[in-house]
């Protein structure tokens, strides 16, 4: 199998010109049908694009969140409003703790800076870093993910937690990635996704444009598919990972999790070790983001109320190994 990684563009990435930083993303609402990079130098365009999911994926939306602190830096007269400006950036949405760990990082290079304008050099210059430590931490994962994996391997997606989802690479799918240049991938099932539809919008057009034999399904044909005997293994990203191994990730994968129990799959989650919450025992403790009705229903029915959470949290006895850029772990030997 020929990957073509070449074709996959950066998903966010700061720079800075003769008129002071800028911030280029995809906004990912266009695809598959457009690939638009928006350049801009507002930090609360940024803060919006984080909210309406024109950048999504919890490593991206980090950089995203230490970027719109750069911009910021960079527009404003003074450093009063640092710490309020950057509480608004972390708390664009609440369930991904690499939002709040970028932001809080980014506030550590600051400390005790009085200057505005070096702020925000020093905030660009953060992220830069930042951007090559997530491709390096990907490429990691994709690695020790990739061990796991038999030969011919068909593996079972959901959500996109590729490319599109960091700075370049991907967690999940850097796993994918990682087992097709070795020659252990046959084939990826990319589950569709609901209500958003990440899977079909995005982890199809990625993998087609990478050049991975890719079969787009619907969420609720995952069953028949592993009673058929079709998928060797499950492969998911996190959006948060508390300190017994419990995931925050996009709602669907605790039913794919138990499905994949019950079918004797094994059941693997890839992500930085950015995304492990250290003051979370379990996840009970983490916040599920809701999201609007509109997004499952466009036109409202009368009397008919809609639950939409963003995210569900899968037990940790359900999964086989969390995948990082330090190894594969069973889900309780993270902290040993």
């Amino acid at each position: 199998m020929e990957l073509h990684l070449e074709n996959l563009p950066k998903t966010v990435e700061i720079g800075r010109d003769s008129a002071g930083t800028y911030f280029d993303y995809i906004d990912q609402r266009l695809l598959p049908g457009e690939l638009r990079i928006e350049r801009t130098r507002d930090w609360r365009q940024v803060v919006e694009a984080i909210q309406v999911l024109a950048v999504r994926g919890a490593p991206a939306i980090g950089l995203a969140g230490a970027s719109a602190l750069a911009l910021w830096a960079d527009s404003a007269e003074s450093l009063d409003r640092l710490h309020d400006v950057a509480e608004e950036i972390a708390t664009a949405r609440p369930t991904a703790v690499n939002l709040r760990w970028a932001v809080e990082r980014a506030l550590g290079e600051i400390a005790g800076e009085r200057d505005a304008g070096v702020a925000a050099c020093k905030l660009a210059e953060l992220v830069a870093r930042m951007q090559e430590e997530d491709e390096a931490a990907n490429r990691a994962i994709g690695e020790h993910g990739a061990a796991l994996l038999a030969p011919a391997s068909r593996v079972l997606t959901h959500c996109n937690a590729g490319s599109l989802a960091v700075y370049f690479y991907g967690t999940a799918l850097g796993i994918v990635y990682a087992a097709a240049a070795q020659g252990k991938l046959e084939r990826v099932y990319a589950d569709e996704t609901r209500p958003v539809g990440q899977g079909a919008r995005l982890t199809a057009w990625e993998l087609s444009r990478a050049g991975v034999p890719t079969t787009l399904i619907c969420d609720n044909m995952a069953a028949s598919r592993m009673a058929k005997g079709r998928v060797d293994a499950v492969v998911v990203g996190a959006d948060r990972i508390a300190r017994n191994g419990d995931v925050a990730n996009k709602i669907g994968t605790y039913g794919l999790a138990v499905l994949a129990y019950e079918h004797g799959i094994p059941f693997y989650v890839a992500a930085p070790t950015s995304t492990i919450d250290r003051s979370l025992a379990n996840g009970g403790g983490i916040v599920i983001e809701e999201r609007a009705a509109s997004e499952v229903l466009r036109e409202p029915i009368q009397g008919v109320d809609v639950w939409n959470p963003a995210f569900d949290v899968t037990p940790a006895r359900y999964i086989t190994r969390i995948v990082t850029e330090d190894g594969a772990f069973e889900p309780g030997g993270l902290f040993r």
